[in-house]
C-alpha cells in the first residue's frame, strides 16, 4: 500500500473512470431517447385521452364529442385529470425501468 491507504498503480482508477464515462454516455443516450418517446393514456372508458412525452409535457388532449354535457362539465375536467396522469405514470415507469437497465438499481441523482 502506498501512503495514505491507497493501492499502488493507478491502472484500476483508469478502467474505472472509462467505465463511468461509457455509462454516463448511456444513460444520456437512454435519457435522450426517452425523452422523444410518447405515451398515451385514457379515462372515462376512452372519452378522454392524454398523449405526454418523455420529458413529460402534455402533447395532445382529445375528448370525445359523446361525453360534452354542458350540465357536467365537471366530469369531463375529472376525466383529463386522470388521462394526464396516467399517462405522466405511465412515463415515469418506462423511465425507471430503462434507467435501472444501465445503472443496475443504483440512485443516481439527476437520472
Amino acid at each position: 500500500m502506498a501512503r495514505g491507504g491507497f493501492p499502488r498503480g493507478g491502472g484500476n482508477m483508469g478502467n474505472m473512470m472509462k467505465q463511468m464515462q461509457k455509462m454516463q454516455r448511456q444513460l444520456e443516450e437512454t435519457q435522450k431517447k426517452l425523452e422523444e418517446k410518447e405515451i398515451s393514456a385514457s379515462s372515462g372508458g376512452g372519452m378522454v385521452e392524454a398523449t405526454v412525452n418523455g420529458k413529460k409535457e402534455l402533447l395532445s388532449i382529445k375528448i370525445n364529442p359523446e361525453v360534452m354535457d354542458p350540465e357536467d362539465v365537471e366530469m369531463v375536467e375529472d376525466m383529463v385529470v386522470a388521462a394526464v396522469n396516467e399517462a405522466m405514470k405511465e412515463i415515469d415507469q418506462i423511465s425507471e425501468k430503462e434507467m435501472g437497465k444501465l445503472t443496475g438499481g443504483l440512485n443516481i441523482p439527476g437520472f
